[in-house]
């Protein structure tokens, strides 16, 4: 089963639901990890914030999320 985020879910409780999304954090080069805006920060916030296309990653997170749903 796939597990998805809402649009206005934060990074903290991404990263918090799925481990695995921490790895595309941090592979974007983002510092979400321990970063008290995290628990403010959408994807479309961070997105923006850091100069990121947010469609490509939302699709990666989700991809991330989905990888370790199906173990």
């Amino acid at each position: 089963m796939k597990h998805k985020f809402s649009d206005d879910a934060t990074m903290d409780e991404i990263m918090s639901r799925s481990p695995a999304a921490i790895r595309v954090v941090l592979q974007r080069g983002l510092l979400c990890v321990g970063c008290p805006i995290a628990s403010f920060h959408t994807v479309s916030d961070a997105a923006r914030e850091h100069d990121l296309n947010e469609e490509q990653l939302s699709s990666d997170l989700q991809a991330a999320i989905a990888s370790t749903a199906s173990d």
